[in-house]
């Protein structure tokens, strides 16, 4: 399948087959893609909590409305963030280039984090969007249905996976077999609706 189908051919899928498993190859491969995501400054700030136990699967779905995709997709991934992964020997993330990039780039993420907390959280919350969509995208090429949620109580769920201080939860990402089809999709907006040519008008 090409980006165009995956596109074109995702959608948010709520009911799964609770009996389907993915194998760890499947699940390799698929985190393997989510971690190519682009990130400002090669950060790599998102962390993937992927639920494999049953018992914190239904603890952690009594908080997030019910949803049964929570239980019976066969993978479940808090999507959180590293808040202060900027300065998180931040030289890793550039032990690949020369020298003379490492000394302009790890320099300029200091420069560009410290004392910033929104910008620290705003760069979070886009990595975790990108990679979100990396995610589903990655799944339907591989024949799986997924779904994005922000439907469940975010302090509850931060402490059945212990989440740390220094972190926040993005949403949710469920991957599976779905066994029955979205709606029709129900209100698209068009390209007039949503592009702006160079600026706003009437300002």
């Amino acid at each position: 399948m090409n980006t165009e189908e995956a596109i074109l051919m995702r959608r948010a899928i709520k009911h799964y087959d609770p009996a389907h498993r993915m194998t760890d190859e499947e699940i390799n491969q698929l985190l393997s893609l989510a971690i190519l995501s682009p990130t400002a400054f090669n950060i790599q700030n998102w962390r993937y909590v992927v639920v494999h136990d049953k018992e914190l699967r239904h603890k952690i779905r009594a908080v997030a409305w019910d949803q049964a995709q929570v239980t019976d997709a066969s993978l479940l991934i808090v999507l959180c963030a590293d808040l202060n992964a900027w300065q998180k020997n931040p030289v890793r993330y550039w032990k690949n280039a020369s020298k003379e990039v490492q000394e302009f780039m790890v320099p300029a993420i200091d420069g560009y984090y410290r004392s910033r907390e929104q910008v620290q959280r705003d760069e979070a919350m886009r990595s975790c969007g990108i990679a979100a969509q990396t995610l589903m995208l990655a799944a339907k090429s591989m024949g799986y249905d997924s779904c994005p949620m922000d439907g469940f109580d975010f302090d509850k769920v931060a402490e059945l996976i212990k989440l740390p201080d220094d972190h926040v939860i993005a949403m949710f990402v469920v991957i599976g077999k779905g066994i029955k089809d979205a709606w029709p999709r129900p209100g698209q907006l068009t390209l007039d609706d949503v592009v702006i040519e160079d600026s706003f008008p009437g300002k």
